[in-house]
């Protein structure tokens, strides 16, 4: 062989060798993690849970169970709405189980502490069931990300609405912490800037079991609107007891601002006919919706609430990124899923903003009367869809440090 000849060899074998190493994914562990965090067995355990742990099962199932040539597992664990239990778990999983992301995280002050830890570690984070706006705010981070709905899409867009019918007047019952204060403030900006007036508030600690005081002190300020800034077996709990107590349409209306379909369920038609409120997914809404829900239902026993669904379109995004990126570093994966659009049954044309928050359609949906009801879990009556566009906080008005040029 000449030396021409050995030069050309040697050449066409080094550009093989580059081809190979580039086409290797960019992934470190055996294995491809997904950590559910979540309420297990507190409050949030009907509308999250393990219906979130079955979820995201589900979307690896449906993804293949293997990205980048890796098996997908999904670990899960229950934060206890304890932020250092929280933390603990986050970090074992990124130090010894090679999680790449966290998904859920009902309660906002844990998924807040579990998207910086998140970021602080180069990892991804998608919060579903929590819902401060703070998480896309001044407290967003560029590997952290916001799914199913949060407190701008359900007070903005449900405020104005009553207060144009004339219920003008509200009181407020507010859970206290991060959520139950953001639900409060972006809700009461809304009756203001409506023309309605706040005429009090009460706030009670996370899962209270007596709303007795609450409720009496609503109806003694004559409010015409008593609004329930809480969620899952609190809002549950506020609810039946109001009915005990005497609340009813005919006096005064109660508004929750956060319902799933667990609550609803577990409460009953005769005692939630009538109410309208917000929510980001209804199994019955189309033939995908009602496909996907019935194999949830089938391993669950249960209809799937918008967290359920949040979960399964969250993780099969992120997955969907790994494998377009080539890589399961976080950043890149991040960077990939602010690129990719969504389109699921649950999110029909989603959109992943540059502040980590999933646009997408939301619904103003009113419960039926019990006559109304023509097969089990037929609960809703879709009265408005409000488009993404509308139905979340403009970026430019959320502070969030990551995207100070945007203006829309």
């Amino acid at each position: 062989m000449t030396a021409l000849a050995r030069l050309v060899s040697f050449f066409i074998g080094y550009v093989s060798f580059i081809s190979l190493w580039a086409s290797i994914p960019d992934a470190m562990g055996q294995s491809i993690n997904l950590g559910v965090l979540t309420d297990m067995a507190g409050i949030y355990s009907t509308l999250s849970g393990e219906g979130s742990a079955e979820a995201a099962r589900m979307a690896v199932e449906d993804f293949g169970g293997r990205v980048l040539g890796k098996e997908i597992r999904v670990l899960v664990a229950d934060h206890q709405h304890n932020v250092e239990t929280a933390t603990k778990i986050v970090s074992d999983w990124f130090d010894n189980d090679e999680v790449g992301v966290i998904l859920d995280m009902p309660n906002s002050t844990i998924a807040l502490a579990g998207q910086k830890l998140a970021a602080d570690r180069g990892m991804v984070s998608v919060t579903v069931s929590a819902g401060t706006t703070e998480l896309t705010g001044k407290q967003c981070r560029d590997t952290g990300f916001h799914w199913a709905y949060d407190t701008h899409s359900n007070s903005m867009n449900l405020a104005p609405t009553m207060v144009g019918f004339g219920l003008n007047t509200w009181f407020f019952i507010t859970v206290d912490y991060a959520f139950g204060w953001s639900l409060e403030q972006l809700a009461s900006t809304a009756i203001t800037a409506a023309g309605g007036q706040v005429v009090g508030s009460a706030r009670h600690p996370i899962n209270t079991s007596d709303f007795g005081p609450f409720v009496t002190a609503a109806l003694e300020s004559n409010a015409k609107v008593i609004a329930l800034a809480n969620g899952g077996g609190d809002t549950i709990n506020a609810i039946r007891q109001a009915a005990e107590i005497g609340v009813s349409p005919r006096s005064q209306t109660l508004a929750p601002l956060l319902v799933y379909i667990s609550d609803i369920h577990a409460l009953g038609l005769e005692l939630t006919k009538g109410m309208a409120f917000i929510d980001g997914f209804y199994w019955d809404n189309d033939d995908e919706t009602r496909r996907w829900s019935k194999r949830f239902f089938d391993r669950r026993g249960t209809m799937p609430t918008m967290a359920h669904a949040g979960v399964y379109s969250a993780a099969r995004h992120y997955l969907r990124a790994v494998q377009l990126a080539n890589s399961d570093d976080g950043k890149k994966v991040a960077a990939k899923m602010r690129e990719l659009p969504v389109d699921d049954f649950f999110a029909k044309k989603g959109e992943v903003r540059a502040n980590g928050r999933m646009a997408h359609d939301m619904y103003l949906v009113q419960v039926k009367r019990p006559e109304e009801s023509l097969y089990p879990w037929d609960y809703y009556r879709i009265l408005r869809t409000i488009p993404g566009k509308m139905a979340f906080q403009p970026v430019a008005e959320t502070e969030c440090p990551l995207v100070a040029n945007v203006t829309n």
